[in-house]
């Protein structure tokens, strides 16, 4: 987390080694110029329609071997009189095709376009020479053009240079959007020039490019984008309009081109907030980042100040933001770094060349114009173009003059099918050629305004098991949902396929039912026309009993409800199951059987969501990732893919987690000095359900303290959450008792987590927080069945009791029947028996008669559940006291435990994933800082660095903690106790408790010796001298007793005691105490 505030954030991955970098090109020789050359140019001046005519019909006779020898192309690129004008027209109506040595001239015909006489001729040359430039050699001549742009340039010359580079974007629009880099950063510039007219060339340029990015996310913003860079004061509402900006499409170096500048802008400003806008706009761009290495040029300007913005940023939240868009452009540069280079390269084509071509014909002269052709190549190859005709125009049309026609269009053809062959993406091999295929669909899927995959695909055959794997929140369950409501670009109909989402959940308009005729009456089971007699049969397959199909619904534990869930599926004959965690509440055999059920259905296709390494091991064929913003598919199991990607363990394992949970720990509970003393506790307990005969658990005896570390295990419906739910109060025992401290705080998770939010979907996590606990008391507590009054309660509440008083004025002792109407809510502790008693409002009486009252003789009087609120509500107070409910507080404490500030302040709970329900259920429960916690299942939904986080926030709490869970791993890290729960022969749990009870006694003792130790440390004072200062002695709580009777027996002697002594008798109060004793 970050040191002052704000969200989890996972650091970058480590910068990777770059894999392969591009040769750099080799420098052309400087060639000399024959005389006969230098004197021909010569009379240019005065001669140039002769000087073009005898240049011309001198390449019509020998062809490109002339400029070779004369050296023709680098004596006119140095030529400064406007007869230059007249030879390059002259050698571009000769048709032999010269044009990719010619362009050499442009620079000085665009200097000799801006003189202010003679200059037509020059402007006409320019546009016939840009003319003949193909649209793919566009880049070729670039760079020509933006340097006349530059403001050492005429006025004439840089408009007529914008107006190239515009008319390009109408003839050669794609490699206008490739080197949208290079043209951005020039045209604005020339966009605030004062003259007029270079300014309105640039606008009506940067109009022009603009249109070419491409982008649908980006182009509403486009006229505000191009109006900040004239006017800078409309950057803030600029970043806004964009911040606001939900991106889809995948992001390009041309869109990059455009936004860049503008979020450079933005970090530079002072303002927080559009720092942290500008940020949240990085951040949503770079995951849109197909190829890395478009945003090369773009990373040496922006990480610097991505950087300097997260140290001074003060506000923590803002940090938080800003923190994330850093780390994700970290993870963008090392993609960058570590990407091969593309398949299709400069250096590339040469080579591919200069081998077709052969050795010995590819002179440094042909070279130039080889170097021009591949360029053009690349041009063909990012648009992939492959029709013969562009390729026969850039190609062969540029080599025949030097090589002939015949070879010229071999090589144009051989070139072609290998570039084809390179960017060509190989098909996945089919693993089997008699497999169906279900599916096969590109799609973009969104969560709010978050994308979860863009433009991604996915290809999906009968009998198939495929594992789902990613991180928490990455949208593994959205899939799953958006797939079975047809939500799914391109998915097959249900109709043509039938696709069912198999998951635990309990409607609530069916939860009156038996569980016969709860499957019978779900609308899919209906819609087939499935009859009940088929239902009960295959119920009766998955293992549920006669007794059990009559049961109620509502009385299924989670691993029967997982069983049923798969029972419906079945019934409905899918061919595409999705399995949401499957394995969820499942003991050991029951996921035996979902993994030979699955291996079992050989034409029907799988999607699991798991986080069972086990079960997608044991079952799966293939395995799909989510992976930047993409579906990657690979064959074979988790083991053969955590081979190929080491990375992925983490998504299994509890080490390395880059998570953090950090719990609040537990306040002090006045009279209890052991974190070993009980809490809770249960004794011989039994609970019969109504409907039933006989107990589900018998003679149940166990306690919980701060100490405790306690694992309850068990198989499926044996009664583990029967256990804890009479352990929290949530039922009430038949026989036995139960027993709380009255001022500990229980922090409770229930086996069907989401129970506790059904209610407030339409809240924010934020806001259901606040509601639950505002007015100082947990309103869920207050609404459980068990805390509401019966009948006969109320009836003993409504009878008077004899109060007895001392008459203040007369100190006599009084006596009357009075009716109590209510409890205020104070309690506090009798003087004479240490017994709490509680402040009665008396019927009929103002409240300077209110009295105390017994807690013993409360209970008797039907009271004992208002005592419960009352204790509940004086210890919830407590808790809270150091954490005030504010919105902000209560922010940072969904971040504590791993629910980000978007979705725990800004997100409804209804749209939220079944990993961030879990978290806000778990940040609810911890809110009163309890003494102890007790989680029902805790790592359902969860993934493995939120379990890994978990677990280090339990190490780490210093309350008690009791988990159910069928995670071996979880538990064995964390429980040296074990509760075990399982049936009897006679099919009666009764619960047995194994392991170290004492096991923190145990382990201090060990440390005992060292604690015991008087340590002695060296100081150094305010003048350098060492001062060795002797450490106070820690006494066990054995010791102190012992102690504290010596120092009483001297103060009540009349004994002096020493300094050591003063000072334990003042922390005690040991005088008041002898003074008591003496009276």
């Amino acid at each position: 987390p970050d040191p002052v505030g704000g969200a989890p954030v996972a650091p970058p991955a480590p910068p990777a080694e770059p894999r392969e970098e591009e040769p750099p090109e080799e420098p052309e020789a400087v060639e000399e110029i024959p005389a006969e050359t230098t004197a021909l140019l010569a009379r240019i001046k005065d001669e140039a329609e002769a000087v073009a005519e005898t240049i011309a019909n001198s390449i019509k006779e020998v062809g490109p071997a002339y400029l070779d020898d004369a050296k023709i192309i680098p004596a006119l690129a140095k030529c400064e009189d406007q007869g230059l004008a007249a030879v390059v027209k002259a050698v571009i109506d000769t048709e032999v095709n010269v044009i990719p040595l010619l362009v050499r001239t442009l620079p000085s015909l665009l200097q000799l376009a801006g003189a202010k006489r003679n200059s037509e001729g020059a402007k006409e040359a320019v546009e016939q020479l840009c003319d003949a430039v193909t649209p793919e050699a566009f880049p070729n001549v670039v760079q020509y053009l933006l340097d006349a742009v530059d403001a050492t340039c005429s006025p004439s010359t840089r408009v007529l240079a914008l107006g190239m580079i515009s008319k390009f974007r109408t003839t050669a629009p794609e490699e206008v959007a490739q080197v949208m880099q290079q043209l951005v950063p020039v045209v604005s510039l020339a966009m605030t020039e004062v003259k007029a007219e270079v300014r309105d060339a640039a606008v009506a340029c940067m109009d022009a490019i603009a249109e070419v990015i491409g982008n649908n996310d980006i182009e509403p913003a486009l006229p505000d984008l191009k109006g900040c860079i004239v006017r800078p004061d409309e950057t803030e509402a600029c970043i806004y309009k964009l911040s606001a900006t939900t991106f889809v499409q995948p992001v390009t170096q041309a869109a990059m081109s455009i936004l860049v500048p503008l979020l450079i802008r933005g970090l530079r400003e002072r303002q927080t907030s559009l720092r942290r806008q500008t940020c949240k706009i990085i951040m949503n761009m770079a995951k849109l980042v197909e190829d890395p290495r478009d945003a090369a040029p773009f990373l040496p300007e922006i990480m610097p100040l991505l950087a300097r913005t997260v140290e001074t940023v003060s506000d923590p939240e803002a940090r938080s933001v800003c923190r994330r868009a850093h780390h994700q452009m970290l993870d963008l540069e090392n993609s960058c770094n570590s990407a091969p280079l593309p398949p299709v390269t400069k250096h590339k084509m040469m080579v591919l060349l200069t081998e077709k071509i052969g050795e010995d014909k590819a002179t440094d002269f042909l070279k130039k114009t080889m170097k021009y052709v591949a360029v053009s190549i690349l041009s063909l190859a990012h648009k992939e173009a492959f029709l013969m005709g562009p390729w026969t125009t850039n190609i062969a049309g540029a080599l025949s003059p030097y090589i002939g026609e015949e070879a010229a269009t071999e090589v144009c053809r051989v070139v072609r099918e290998d570039v084809q062959d390179r960017c060509t993406d190989e098909e996945e091999a089919d693993e089997d050629d008699d497999a169906e295929q279900l599916c096969d669909c590109e799609f973009t899927l969104a969560y709010g305004t978050n994308v979860l995959l863009n433009n991604t695909k996915m290809k999906l055959k009968r009998g198939y098991r495929y594992g789902l794997l990613g991180p928490n929140d990455c949208g593994k369950t959205t899939l799953l949902r958006a797939i079975a409501n047809g939500q799914v670009e391109g998915f097959p109909d249900p109709t043509v396929v039938r696709t069912v989402f198999v998951e635990a959940d309990i409607l609530g308009e069916l939860s009156h039912f038996n569980v016969t005729d709860y499957v019978a009456h779900d609308k899919r089971i209906e819609a087939a026309g499935i009859p009940r007699e088929e239902v009960s049969s295959m119920l009766e397959k998955v293992g549920f009993t006669d007794k059990m199909r009559g049961d109620p619904i509502t009385t299924l534990s989670g691993g029967w409800r997982m069983k049923l869930a798969i029972a419906r599926a079945m019934l409905q004959n899918a061919d595409i199951l999705l399995m949401d965690e499957p394995t969820n509440h499942l003991d050991v055999m029951n996921v035996a059987w979902v993994k030979n059920y699955l291996l079992s259905l050989k034409d029907v296709t799988s999607i699991l969501v798991s986080h069972d390494s086990g079960l997608l091991t044991d079952v799966c064929t293939h395995i799909m990732e989510f992976r930047n913003l993409k579906l990657h598919l690979f064959k074979g199991n988790l083991t053969e893919f955590v081979r190929i990607r080491p990375e992925a363990r983490a998504y299994f394992e509890f080490k390395a987690t880059r998570l953090k949970f950090t719990f609040p720990q537990p306040t002090y509970i006045d009279g209890v000095r052991s974190r070993s003393s009980p809490l809770m506790r249960v004794t011989d307990a039994s609970l019969v359900y109504p409907g039933n005969t006989q107990p589900t658990i018998e003679h149940a005896t166990v306690s919980v303290s701060r100490a405790s570390r306690v694992a309850c295990i068990g198989p499926n419906g044996a009664g583990k959450s029967t256990l804890i739910k009479v352990l929290t109060g949530e039922v009430e025992p038949t026989t036995g008792s139960v027993w709380h401290h009255p001022a500990a705080r229980i922090g409770y998770i229930a086996q069907h987590a989401f129970h506790h939010i059904e209610q407030h979907l339409s809240k924010t996590p934020n806001e259901y927080i606040r509601w639950r606990y505002a007015g100082g008391q947990d309103k869920e507590n207050i609404a459980r069945d068990t805390m509401i009054l019966t009948d006969e309660e109320k009836k003993l509440q409504a009878e008077a009791i004899e109060y007895v008083w001392e008459d203040e004025e007369s100190g006599e002792t009084r006596r009357a029947n009075r009716v109590i109407e209510k409890l205020t809510g104070a309690r506090r502790q009798n003087r004479d028996n240490r017994e709490d008693e509680y402040e009665c409002k008396w019927r009929n009486m103002d409240h300077d008669h209110n009295g105390w009252v017994l807690k013993t003789k409360l209970e008797k009087r039907g009271w004992a559940k208002v005592l419960k609120k009352v204790d509940a509500k004086i210890a919830a107070q407590a808790g809270m006291q150091a954490k005030p409910l504010t919105m902000e507080n209560v922010a940072q404490h969904l971040e504590n435990v791993g629910l980000e500030r978007e979705f725990g302040s800004h997100c409804r709970i209804a749209s939220l994933s079944g990993g961030q329900k879990v978290k806000v259920v778990l940040a609810a429960a911890l809110w009163m800082c309890p003494h102890v916690i007790i989680l029902d299942e805790p790592t359902n939904y969860l993934d493995r660095e939120s379990l890994g986080a978990l677990a280090g926030a339990i190490e780490e709490f210093e309350g008690g903690v009791v988990i159910i869970s069928h995670n071996n791993d979880f538990v064995t890290q964390l429980c040296p106790v074990t509760w075990v729960v399982e049936k009897d022969p006679d099919g009666i749990s009764r619960p047995d408790t194994r392991g170290d009870q004492q096991w923190m006694e145990h382990a201090l003792e060990a440390k005992q010796g060292e604690i015991e130790k008087q340590v002695v440390e060296a100081i150094t004072d305010a003048y350098g001298n060492e001062v060795k200062v002797e450490q106070k002695k820690t006494m066990t709580k054995k010791q102190l007793k012992k102690k504290t009777k010596e120092i009483l027996k001297k103060i009540t002697e009349g004994l002096d005691l020493d300094e050591e002594e003063e000072a334990l008798a003042e922390e005690h109060n040991l005088y008041a105490e002898a003074q008591e004793m003496a009276a």
